[in-house]
């Protein structure tokens, strides 16, 4: 059986036509050969009906505070909606379907509600279904603790559901639908000649996403490579080739400008110690970014989500702290760029033309990232893309 696991982003679902598009990439799965199994997001976007934010933003109008059980709750129903009505327009076109909440797909997570993690995935349903001829549409972004309870798993969880369920079925081939054409060399809203990746490697895929890209969840990619299986980005609109993820390696220096401005940097001052700081901060779930360990200090950024917790939290324990919220992150990403002297001075030198002021930057074998002030964010993408001649990958 060779199978072949379809993700559908809440863009793709949001209206009949979407969905007729949505089976039309099912349909073409099994006239290929594939055995499809399809994962779905909530749909449309803040203001429909039954997308995640709308559910919050209703739940908020009784009392402004939601405990993360009852959210978990709440959320996780925008997806099992999105499953039946998928399944609807399957049968509606004679093609056998069946709905799977996260926990009937055997999806089991530890207890941490709002950004559960996947401890394991029992697929004896999901398989149970395909030798039955059923196509399964599983609930993305969802499963269930050991002790029953019904958990998320961040924004973006219906991509790291179809790794995860890919994973453990052994498929063939990942395939995530969506609004975009797929991975750009940039923010194609911020620089008009940005272009569209063919192909890219499972850790500059990783780099974009992390650094700022939107087009597809970090964790869902890091599964894929440890699976080995191939990831296909696409435009459930039109027939563009998309980016294929997977081992290939790049031999331009760059592949990709990122930013990221919903970010904030905090300094803690006058600290004992850093470990036990950085300790509590790990038990309230809160992902750190470009940590700077000094004698008697932590600076560290966040996103922007945690700000205000954050600022509460140090001010209640009398810590002395600095949050500056006018920042950006701006990150040049390109496998080719391991063990190449040369590329962050020439981001430096390319900034400076513009008199744009780095104050901080971070670097691993894939990325490079510059801290900025928020208002030159347009600028120093567009002065990194052409640095780089990315227009002409």
């Amino acid at each position: 059986m060779r199978i072949l696991v379809q993700k559908f982003g809440g863009t793709s679902l949001q209206n009949e036509a979407g969905r007729l598009m949505a089976l039309e990439k099912i349909r073409s799965a099994i006239e290929e050969g594939f055995s499809p199994v399809i994962v779905v997001s909530a749909i449309g976007r803040k203001g429909d009906p039954y997308s995640t934010d709308t559910l919050i933003d209703e739940a908020k109008k009784c009392l402004i505070d939601i405990k993360k059980r009852e959210k978990d709750l709440l959320t996780s129903c925008g997806e099992i909606i999105s499953a039946v009505l998928m399944v609807q327009r399957l049968r509606a076109a004679k093609l056998d379907a069946i709905a799977l909440t996260g926990f009937q797909a055997g999806i089991i997570t530890d207890d941490n509600f709002g950004n559960a993690r996947v401890n394991k995935v029992n697929p004896s349903k999901i398989l149970s279904c395909l030798q039955n001829g059923k196509i399964p549409v599983i609930a993305g972004y969802q499963g269930i603790s050991e002790s029953f309870e019904i958990t998320t798993l961040g924004r973006g969880g219906s991509d790291t559901t179809a790794a995860i369920v890919a994973a453990a079925l052994k498929a063939d081939k990942i395939e995530i639908y969506s609004d975009v054409n797929g991975l750009m060399t940039a923010d194609p809203t911020i620089v008009e000649s940005a272009i569209l990746l063919n192909e890219a490697s499972y850790e500059e895929v990783v780099e974009f996403a992390h650094k700022g890209a939107k087009v597809i969840h970090p964790v869902a990619v890091e599964i894929s490579h440890q699976a080995e299986i191939p990831l296909h980005i696409l435009s459930n609109f039109n027939k563009s080739a998309g980016t294929l993820v997977h081992n290939v390696k790049s031999y331009k220096p760059v592949t990709g400008v990122t930013s990221n401005d919903k970010i904030v940097f905090f300094k803690i001052n006058s600290i004992t110690s850093a470990a036990d700081l950085l300790q509590e901060l790990a038990i309230k779930s809160i992902s750190l970014d470009m940590i700077d360990i000094q004698p008697g200090s932590l600076s560290f950024l966040v996103d922007s989500s945690y700000s205000r917790n954050l600022q509460t939290y140090f001010t209640a324990n009398e810590h002395c702290f600095e949050v500056n919220e006018n920042l950006s992150k701006i990150s040049v990403v390109g496998s080719g760029m391991s063990g190449l002297p040369g590329v962050i001075a020439r981001i430096a030198s390319a900034l400076q033309m513009r008199k744009i002021e780095i104050f901080k930057s971070m670097d691993s074998h894939t990325a490079i990232s510059c801290l900025i002030l928020k208002e030159n964010t347009k600028k120093a993408v567009e002065t990194l893309h052409k640095e780089f001649n990315l227009e002409k990958l």
